[in-house]
């Protein structure tokens, strides 16, 4: 899949796939067509409609694993922002159980943690170019400053305890939604795919050719169920990229005030 096809929103996408499909179902329709004449016509008749069978049954199954594939990450990606956004509120909210000027270093730190997330993390997710070496200087200077901080009761004792855990939280939550958004469905798969279409397709067209508008008819509908399917598994492809993403509404919820 070409990167640009990612960033369309969902209807240019599939305007995009269904055009193609339809290309190449032409394509082998004429192909298959012009061949079905003279002896040729008795080679493709003596072709079994039983070897359609294993044939829609792998591609089935590669579709389904596909499909659970990129759900899983989308599910894995909206789970570490979660996370993240959950950890970072608790750690906002256990600073006003801290000295004033503390406290507000705290929370001025959270607000900019999601803003740079916000800002820089996600435009460089939707690219796949985010890594783990992307650390915030922000986030190492929010937990010295809680570290610094000298306790006056047990009640900020245990306070700066959970703030230094979920902060951590809050890193590690970070870490794995930087690497889910690396992940995706590779050019092998994609190729396996389109392969395993065009070979059903040609099939059904040797089948049909002595009936043009039942081969017309029959490699049309599975075409479009085949294009329907590389839409769908392409558009939750990448978690943090194109109209279907993960997007970081939830940090922004729980980003503390001025």
């Amino acid at each position: 899949m070409t990167e640009w096809l990612y960033h369309l929103p969902v209807v240019w996408m599939t305007v995009v796939v269904f055009v193609v499909t339809a290309l190449i179902t032409g394509a082998i329709y004429a192909a298959v067509l012009a061949l079905a004449t003279g002896r040729r016509v008795i080679a493709f008749k003596a072709m079994s409609p039983v070897m359609l069978t294993p044939l829609a049954v792998v591609f089935g199954l590669l579709v389904a694993f596909l499909a659970a594939q990129v759900w899983g990450d989308s599910e894995r990606a909206h789970t570490a922002v979660t996370r993240e956004a959950s950890a970072l509120r608790t750690v906002a909210l256990l600073a006003n159980g801290l000295p004033r000027e503390p406290a507000a270093r705290i929370r001025a730190l959270v607000r900019r943690h999601i803003e740079d997330a916000v800002s820089v993390e996600w435009p460089v997710m939707a690219q796949r170019r985010a890594t783990l070496t992307m650390t915030p200087s922000v986030d190492t200077e929010a937990l010295q400053l809680i570290l610094s901080v000298v306790p006056q009761n047990e009640g900020q004792t245990v306070a700066q305890r959970e703030m230094v855990s979920s902060l951590e939280r809050a890193l590690d939550a970070r870490r794995q939604r930087i690497i889910v958004s690396q992940s995706t469905i590779n050019w092998v798969k994609w190729t396996v795919l389109v392969l395993l279409a065009a070979l059903i397709l040609l099939t059904i067209a040797i089948i049909h050719s002595d009936n043009r508008m039942t081969a017309a008819i029959a490699m049309t509908i599975f075409a479009t169920g085949a294009a329907a399917c590389v839409v769908l598994i392409a558009s939750h492809n990448r978690p943090f990229t194109g109209e279907i993403s993960v997007g970081p509404e939830v940090l922004l919820q729980v980003m503390p005030k001025e």
